[in-house]
């Protein structure tokens, strides 16, 4: 049996940390910027952790 492969894309958006946790970066910070105010870009510039809905999906993909 071969052995699953991480699913690239998802490990370049997700970091694990030390804890085992996922985090990921917000959306919204790619285009329109000039319409957003300062205070919004600074709140969609930190990373988040994911939803816990989306963990276990997730974890499969990258193979932990």
């Amino acid at each position: 049996m071969p052995k699953n492969k991480t699913h690239k894309g998802t490990a370049k958006r997700i970091r694990t940390t030390g804890s085992g946790k996922l985090m990921r970066q917000q959306t919204g910070l790619r285009h329109r910027m000039e319409v957003k105010s300062s205070k919004e870009t600074r709140d969609l510039s930190g990373i988040v952790p994911l939803a816990k809905a989306d963990v276990k999906r997730v974890k499969k993909l990258l193979g932990r």
